[in-house]
């Protein structure tokens, strides 16, 4: 490497350790000029054009880099950094891609674990469960010792119905001498979910519990401010007033896009086989969990220099600022997805945007919003069974108790903001959904301006092969089911101990 590539490189990683990733882009842009075929470049400019937002641009850089790494590796078969770019590419979202670099470093070099592991993952992803269940296994025989391997398998052989086997597998992690708190605690949760599948439900939540009382002594959860969202949620309830929100309904808004539809409920609730049904249509394009409201929020603080609350900030705020917000949503939008977006409505589904409703209807008060609803005692036995990552929202699910109370704390915000709204919506039932298909959909079609078309009931057959952020990827590649309704009752003697919580939300929803 030359020492003014060399030059470049350094001042490219100055420019990211400030965060200044346009700046670090034009140095590893420079420097890939000099240097095409290095691909660490080639790697450092693709991670700059993700974490700048332009994760399409990216993403082709990145690709660029595992195979050059790939080429690198068959003439030492050392697969290592290309299965570290395989790694990358996953947390960005692009399991194909992952899986491309990770079909081939297994090629290169059949003995190395991490390979298979990386593997096992990208199938899993992309919902492809027999590979997936043939790449963990082979992963596992590489190192039978490995408790997170097993873990894993365990996974995905509940993915794939082999709930017996799996169970075993867990109940010996469980006996493993050096299991350490994060494996214990994934243990116990896949066991929890694979004695539900048995029916066994006498011992579900055993290893439920067993799961939050280590929670709290892995490192992520520990890291986590539980306080915050409740703090903020109090906040929004006393500060976002009718006249706030209410503030631009009537203002007319030059924009060549459409406002967004905003797909919005509790965790678990059913948003993501909404936004498959609703994506189906050739009129939808579906952006799935993305950070689009949080940077829009991260914006409004920073022209506001951070003065005040978010409700503050918004009641300082002209129109020309609302302009630029709403601008600056469509361009991180098309950053992110480019030209498929082109032409078609815009689904913004990300679940727990709706902690930030009050600015969502302030900055696009002629958007649309489907909210989802499900019966409260389902929505909490979902939430603790899944393992999410940690976050200050999803912190509160690891424990009993603390699921009731933010699911209590969630929908009162939405009750205390929804008869203030100025925007457009539905409160959409999931057991509807399941129940009555295409009763419950047209409303939802003809909230958003579109035509019913009966294809949509195939939404199934569009999610197997692709990758879905929500944790219910899986389960929205089959055609309905309604297995899932009215679950709760198989532990209603564990529900005791919380229905004074969730009591008012089932009566407020008529759900018996």
């Amino acid at each position: 490497m030359s020492f003014h590539i060399s030059l470049l490189m350094q001042q490219g990683q100055a420019a990211i350790n400030a965060k200044n990733f346009a700046e670090a882009v034009a140095c590893f842009a420079q420097a890939a000029k000099e240097s095409p075929k290095d691909p660490q470049i080639q790697a450092c400019l693709g991670q700059s054009y993700c974490w700048q937002g332009l994760r399409a641009q990216g993403l082709k850089y990145l690709r660029v880099s595992g195979q050059l790494l790939l080429k690198r590796a068959k003439k030492n078969r050392d697969t290592r950094l290309a299965l570290d770019l395989a790694d990358q590419l996953q947390y960005w979202g692009d399991y194909s891609g992952s899986l491309d670099v990770c079909k081939q470093a297994v090629q290169i070099n059949p003995e190395y674990v991490r390979g298979y592991q990386l593997l096992a993952l990208s199938h899993s992803r992309l919902n492809q469960k027999k590979s997936a269940l043939v790449a963990g296994r082979k992963a596992l025989s590489l190192a039978p010792g490995s408790a997170m391997l097993a873990i894993l398998l365990a996974t995905l052989e509940i993915a794939d119905g082999l709930h017996e086997d799996a169970r075993k597998r867990l109940e010996k992690v469980l006996t493993h001498p050096a299991i350490t708190p994060e494996e214990k605690f994934r243990a116990h949760k896949e066991l929890a979910r694979v004695l539900d599948k048995l029916k066994d439900f006498q011992q579900v939540f055993t290893h439920l519990h067993a799961a939050g009382e280590i929670a709290p002594r892995i490192p992520e959860v520990a890291k986590q401010d539980a306080a915050l969202v409740p703090a903020l949620l109090a906040t929004y309830q006393a500060e976002f007033t009718a006249d706030l929100l209410g503030r631009w309904a009537q203002a007319t808004f030059p924009n060549q896009q459409p406002a967004p539809v905003f797909l919005l409920g509790f965790m678990r609730t059913g948003t993501t086989l909404t936004q498959e049904v609703l994506g189906a249509h050739p009129r939808v394009f579906v952006a799935d969990e993305t950070d689009l409201v949080a940077s829009v929020v991260k914006e409004l603080n920073r022209i506001s220099k951070f003065q005040g609350s978010v409700p503050e900030q918004l009641r300082q705020l002209d129109f020309a600022g609302v302009l630029y917000l709403r601008d600056f949503y469509w361009q991180r939008a098309k950053a992110l997805f480019g030209d498929k977006m082109a032409g078609r409505l815009f689904l913004d589904k990300t679940t727990m945007n709706s902690i930030d409703l009050g600015v969502i209807n302030c900055l696009f008060p002629d958007a649309k919003l489907v909210f989802l609803l499900r019966d409260a005692r389902d929505v909490c036995l979902s939430c603790i069974m899944q393992t999410m990552i940690p976050t200050p929202s999803t912190v509160h699910l690891l424990t009993w108790q603390g699921t009731a109370q933010f699911y209590a704390q969630v929908m009162t915000w939405w009750l205390t903001v929804k008869p203030k709204l100025s925007m457009e919506f539905i409160e959409f039932k999931y057991e509807n959904a399941v129940f009555d298909f295409e009763v419950a959909f047209k409303p939802v079609f003809s909230l958003m301006g579109l035509e019913w078309d009966p294809a949509v009931a195939d939404f199934h057959k569009n999610a197997a092969g692709k990758y879905i952020a929500s944790p219910s990827f899986s389960q929205v590649a089959q055609p309905l089911y309604s297995s899932s309704v009215g679950r709760w009752k198989h532990y209603q003697a564990d529900f005791v101990e919380i229905m004074p919580i969730l009591q008012p939300f089932l009566d407020v929803y008529s759900y018996e």
